[in-house]
């Protein structure tokens, strides 16, 4: 069966993985040793054949030195895409049976073989090759007297109960030790590769730019009824949660609200090309556990607004109203 041609997301995703990898300047076998997926797993990746995990991507950011929250993006975009048109994933490899030479597997180098059992030579038969059994007529050697040991038993004896007493002896003329004083415990060091942000901070701040959004949780999406998504993000790091789309038109807007009527909206417009081939993002409201959040749809071509809701710290799925 032939393998299915990669979604258009898929695709873009795949152009961006291959343009990443030339930055590297390695081959295939030379990524491949670099991270932790074979060859094989990388060249499915970089023709579009299958989709990567989240790791691989990173794996690869870091090698080529860029942030990898713009890969990850199309990635969610592509797997979401795959999951509303029903695409099943690749196969899996058959598993190589046993005994069979192997290359490279998916843990990367190492081969295995599987040695055969030895065969009897030709002409042999079963009572040649089992053991003969003793003859019962023949007589049993006499099993030499073990020595005698009592007199090495009790000098062992002596000679514990002695390096026992010793050992008190020295034990009552230790000095006494001073107890240790406790050491104080290290002060914590700000992360280098966590969120820049905390709490108020984040207000009205670039989810990306800030490093909020590079593990977000999804509390809610919606499928618009041209075609677009959009997801409800929450980091609980940051305290803060922020709207996003992908698959618009140019023109489309997505507005973004936290706590209810009276709350601070966030905006984010599609404006050319490449933001609707991938996705555009709002500002950041910092919010406490339950607070209710809303996005809203305007499409650009007219039509109704279409409003979700979740609330903050709780996943739920979307429900347009």
């Amino acid at each position: 069966m032939t393998r299915s041609a990669p979604s258009p997301p898929g695709a873009r995703l795949a152009a961006l993985l291959r343009e990443l990898k030339t930055r590297t300047g390695l081959s295939l076998a030379q990524l491949a040793d670099s991270t932790t997926f074979s060859k094989s797993s990388w060249q499915r990746y970089l023709n579009g054949g299958s989709l990567p995990p989240r790791s691989a991507v990173v794996e690869l950011c870091r090698l080529a030195g860029e942030p990898a929250d713009h890969p990850l993006a199309l990635l969610d975009i592509a797997r979401t895409d795959r999951t509303s048109h029903g695409t099943e994933p690749p196969a899996a490899e058959p598993p190589v049976p046993p005994g069979v030479p192997t290359g490279q597997g998916a843990g990367g180098r190492a081969e295995i073989s599987t040695a055969s059992p030895a065969t009897a030579p030709a002409g042999t038969t079963a009572s040649d090759t089992a053991p003969t059994a003793p003859d019962p007529a023949d007589p049993v050697p006499d099993q030499p007297a073990p020595p005698p040991h009592r007199r090495t038993t009790l000098l062992t004896a002596l000679a514990a109960l002695l390096a026992l007493a010793l050992g008190g002896l020295v034990l009552l003329h230790l000095p006494a030790q001073q107890p240790e004083q406790a050491q104080p415990a290290p002060t914590p060091t700000a992360s280098t590769t966590g969120p820049l942000c905390r709490h108020r901070s984040c207000q009205g701040e670039d989810p990306l730019t800030t490093r909020c959004g590079a593990d977000p949780l999804t509390l809610a999406e919606h499928e618009t009824a041209t075609g677009a998504w959009i997801q409800i993000r929450y980091n609980p790091v940051c305290a803060a949660s922020w709207a996003r789309m992908w698959g618009a038109a140019i023109g489309d807007r997505v507005e973004f609200r936290a706590g209810g009527a009276p709350g601070q909206v966030h905006g984010a417009r599609v404006t050319n090309r490449a933001e609707a081939d991938t996705y555009v993002h709002t500002l950041m409201s910092v919010v406490d556990l339950r607070t209710s959040l809303q996005a809203c749809f305007i499409p650009a071509a007219g039509g109704p607004k279409e409003c979700f809701g979740a609330v903050a710290g709780v996943a739920t799925a979307g429900t347009a109203r």
